[in-house]
């Protein structure tokens, strides 16, 4: 009996490890059903979700348009170590999801987004965007407040503004790292926005850039807002590989 138990559990683990799918996706998915919270769900550290594809959100909204928000006004909040599957995250919330350590989102949609899609805050180590992607985003999709490293893959972003944004005016500043692979933008204003001046560094490689900038480079602050420095690569702060612009 005991044999049998674990093999039934095993099987369901491989079911569902079987429909996160972390490939490049270039049409929006339909949701499975809707969860609505009256609060942000924390995931414990090390804790993991698999949300079944729902639409999951907040009612009352929290989406107050481009007003900076908190871990109040987001979804899901992650603790250190945290992982997200298979989520489609509404439009009734003003900040998505919260990573407050390092975290990893597997195959995690946004639509129609409020202020910033994800926000990463860990002090260290490395988060991961697998798959998924994001649609109707006024300004950013995935914001990087933190330190360490964002790594994001098979990512796809549509009539959006900034894809990424290292933070151009946080009152703590870091040398951010961030790396993308595979990524498809089809309108934006930009897929990268970091901070030459800070330390950070991008790659971007294997990427379909439609109608939008590659990267942008700036001066950041820790109060006021920072300049644009670069509307382009220049193979140190933003190195590219492989970009088509067209054809893709």
């Amino acid at each position: 009996m005991h044999s049998q138990t674990l093999f039934v559990a095993g099987l369901v683990s491989l079911v569902s490890a079987a429909t996160t799918n972390t490939n490049l996706q270039t049409v929006f998915p339909a949701s499975s059903g809707t969860t609505n919270l009256a609060a942000a769900k924390t995931l414990a550290a090390g804790e993991s979700l698999d949300g079944g594809m729902k639409l999951w959100d907040r009612s009352p909204s929290t989406c107050s348009e481009q007003a900076e928000g908190g871990d109040a006004d987001a979804v899901f909040v992650l603790k250190d170590g945290a992982v997200l599957s298979n989520v489609i995250i509404g439009p009734n919330n003003g900040e998505g999801v919260h990573c407050l350590g390092t975290c990893t989102l597997n195959n995690v949609w946004w639509t129609d987004v409020c202020e910033d899609a994800a926000t990463f805050k860990e002090s260290s180590g490395t988060s991961y965007v697998n798959g998924g992607g994001a649609r109707k985003a006024d300004d950013k999709v995935l914001q990087h407040n933190g330190a360490g490293t964002v790594a994001v893959k098979n990512f796809w972003a549509q009539d959006v503004g900034k894809v990424y944004r290292s933070c151009g005016n946080c009152g703590t500043q870091y040398a951010r790292k961030s790396t993308f692979d595979n990524i498809k933008v089809d309108g934006g204003s930009v897929l990268a926005g970091v901070n030459g001046n800070l330390g950070d560094t991008t790659t971007i490689k294997n990427s379909c850039v439609l109608d939008s900038a590659v990267c942008w480079l700036y001066k950041g602050v820790t109060s006021g807002e920072p300049s644009k420095t670069a509307s382009g690569p220049d193979g140190k702060v933003c190195a590219t590989a492989s970009i088509k612009t067209s054809g893709c």
